[in-house]
């Protein structure tokens, strides 16, 4: 019998690292609703445009959703034809060097390197990321706090992004 995961246990790497390895599979697949269900309830989705920045509300981020834009962003994207999400993207993401920035009772925040290779119109793009979770315990298990991608090239040329990093 599963025994339900205490709010304020610590939250072990390996099993932080095999959680964001799934949110990656999820992505890539690509099931956005599943993906919707890895958040808990409040938190943000943030690209930041200043690769430096922790105040992200008071500056321009390519993306700051809370959890009704997130929910929206997701519908957007499976809601039929856009000029950016038509037609969709494939992705592949590898996620590797994950390094423990804080790990107190109940929560994580962990960083990690992210590439996505995306195929569109017969080409591929790379995107090279710095990838910052919050995490959580939760009743239901791991969720996701909060999701910083400090994308490589946040302040140069970015083009139409038809999916979620």
């Amino acid at each position: 019998m599963n025994e339900m995961p205490k709010i304020d246990q610590v939250i072990p790497l390996q099993q932080a690292i095999e959680f964001l390895w799934a949110e990656a599979d999820i992505l890539d697949k690509p099931d956005y609703d599943r993906w919707l269900q890895l958040w808990n309830g409040d938190g943000h989705y943030v690209i930041p445009i200043d690769p430096e920045t922790e105040d992200f509300a008071s500056t321009l981020n390519v993306a700051y959703d809370d959890a009704q834009m997130r929910k929206l962003r997701v519908e957007r994207l499976q809601g039929g034809f856009s000029i950016s999400a038509a037609p969709p993207a494939k992705t592949v993401r590898t996620i590797s060097r994950f390094v423990t920035e804080q790990n107190a009772p109940g929560t994580l925040t962990i960083r990690s390197a992210l590439h996505l290779v995306e195929d569109k119109f017969g080409r591929q793009r790379v995107f090279a990321a710095n990838v910052t979770h919050r995490l959580v315990v939760t009743n239901d298990g791991l969720k996701i706090r909060d999701k910083v991608i400090r994308l490589l090239n946040s302040d140069g040329v970015l083009t139409s992004i038809s999916y979620l990093l």
